[in-house]
């Protein structure tokens, strides 16, 4: 998952772009990147790390110019190599530089037909790299030497015809503007908003709406599935539906767990949906558990703070903060290998012993992956003088990699997908375990907005939207995505990295 903007103004972007990443950091913690255009001349900044690392005084002063896009990364490959991090640049036609969220499920096939056919070269393996270099072939056969939006839309609707998976992208065209594009099924979110100013009107295209706010834009909408919206330097906005059949199937992980909560996604309140999921997980615990002994309800921050409170209140429990987060250390979900995430678990979260001692304590989370941070945390509990441990989830058993660019482990490291809930209560060590029904997540972010017929729910159900995931293709994303393949990956870069002598 990553997180992605672009913005056209009417003075220096680059304040503006650097906040907007700021708030979407959770969206990636592994690199961060900015280029800038004035004129026809481009500015980059980009490396592996935070955003507030990456980007110094001396770096902001450089990148002027009133048209840019940004983007931060997670390590979908495990990488430490600088060289993949975004926005990626060609410069030809035009001048382009791009930045992605999602994933290919076509890649290798399109990187194979870019070298044979398109003869273009690619320096990493990133699939956002081949996405780049589709749109940037299109554009060229377009044959235009003075762009407009019409060539824009037909370069787009090639790449909807070519690309397969899920994918949201930002592009800066030098000399043009910015081009917001959205996969065919709506996979993975970008919206687009605009503010007034004395100068004229300036918009921005991002993943989330909290990037909107916080730089003050007003949203104006999301941008629909298979469409292209284009923003010219003028400050025009054009916008166009680019794929022949468009079929609206958000991914809900969004809002169970990668989201923040103040964001606006599809006209779905990410904060309402999860307390429509609280809402859930307890009325199934009414149903089903109904002489139970919980004292207190007590959530993994941070995600699940929303659906445990709501939880709480239905059951007429009391709701506690049990755990204190430290600020400064990472999502673990997101970080590459099974030891780094384990040791960034016990740094991340402290048990407040008072709120434990004694109680049989439900504790709340927003999913349950490989187990082993759950298994932890509940251990923590134990340690904090816990009576009894019972464990929520406020979303059903994750059994399916992700292809669409949330890096699911292998369904092999997922706990649950061999494994019963008995089964899994008792490797993560709780006395009672509690998933949330699919139907009733589904039904908990559709009621925001019952126009969405569907939602990609493959990590829970095994049934991916797009159509072309097969065993063979998930067989070979195991092989890359496993701890063990990262883990090589990164040894190799340290290995390069020590033998250039770079820091």
């Amino acid at each position: 998952m990553c997180g992605i903007v672009g913005i056209v103004g009417r003075s220096d972007v680059n304040q503006l772009i650097y906040d907007a990443l700021i708030v979407l950091q959770h969206r990636g913690q592994d690199a961060a990147g900015m280029m800038t255009c004035d004129g026809d001349h481009l500015y980059l900044r980009k490396s592996n790390g935070l955003v507030r690392d990456v980007f110094h005084q001396r770096h902001m002063l450089r990148l002027r110019g009133s048209i840019g896009v940004g983007h931060v990364r997670y390590p979908t490959a495990g990488c430490a190599n600088s060289a993949e991090a975004q926005p990626f640049y060609t410069n030809s036609p035009y001048g382009i530089a791009l930045g992605h969220n999602g994933n290919l499920t076509n890649a290798r096939s399109l990187k194979d037909m870019l070298y044979r056919e398109d003869r273009r070269h690619l320096n990493t393996e990133s699939d956002s790299e081949i996405l780049l270099n589709v749109f940037a072939h299109e554009l060229q056969r377009t044959g235009s030497i003075d762009l407009d939006e019409r060539d824009i839309f037909k370069a787009v609707s090639a790449v909807h015809r070519r690309c397969r998976g899920g994918y949201a992208v930002v592009a800066m065209v030098v000399g043009y503007g910015i081009v917001g594009i959205r996969d065919p099924f709506g996979i993975r979110p970008l919206v687009y908003g605009k503010r007034v100013t004395d100068t004229g009107t300036e918009y921005m295209i991002a993943s989330e709406s909290v990037a909107l706010d916080v730089c003050g834009f007003e949203l104006v909408r999301d941008v629909a599935p298979g469409e292209a919206v284009v923003i010219d330097r003028d400050g025009g906005l054009h916008t166009q539906q680019c794929a022949d059949k468009p079929q609206f199937s958000p991914c809900i992980f969004e809002h169970v767990y990668f989201a923040r909560p103040d964001s606006i996604m599809d006209d779905i309140s990410v904060y309402k949906a999860r307390m429509r999921m609280g809402d859930k997980l307890a009325e199934k615990i009414q149903r089903e558990w109904a002489s139970h002994d919980i004292d207190v309800v007590i959530p993994i921050p941070d995600t699940s703070r929303t659906s445990a409170l709501q939880l709480a209140n239905v059951l007429g429990v009391k709701y506690r903060e049990g755990f204190i987060k430290n600020r400064y250390i990472g999502r673990t979900f997101i970080m590459p290998g099974q030891k780094l995430r384990s040791q960034s678990v016990r740094q991340k979260l402290n048990a407040i012993d008072l709120e434990f001692s004694g109680k049989n304590v439900l504790l709340v989370d927003d999913s349950i992956v490989r187990g082993t941070t759950s298994q932890q945390i509940i251990q923590m509990a134990r340690d904090a003088g816990a009576n009894k441990v019972y464990f929520a989830s406020a979303a059903p058993p994750v059994r399916f990699p992700n292809v669409y660019g949330i890096d699911m482990p292998t369904a092999h490291e997922l706990i649950a997908h061999d494994k019963s809930t008995e089964q899994v209560a008792e490797f993560i060590g709780s006395d009672k375990l509690i998933y949330q029904e699919l139907d009733d997540l589904i039904d908990a972010v559709r009621r925001g907005n019952p126009k969405i017929q569907r939602f990609d729910t493959s990590v829970f159900s095994g049934e991916y939207v797009t159509g072309d995931v097969t065993g063979d293709y998930l067989a070979s994303l195991a092989r890359e995505r496993s701890d063990e393949a990262k883990q090589k990956r990164l040894r190799d870069d340290r290995q390069v990295i020590e033998m250039y002598n770079v820091s």
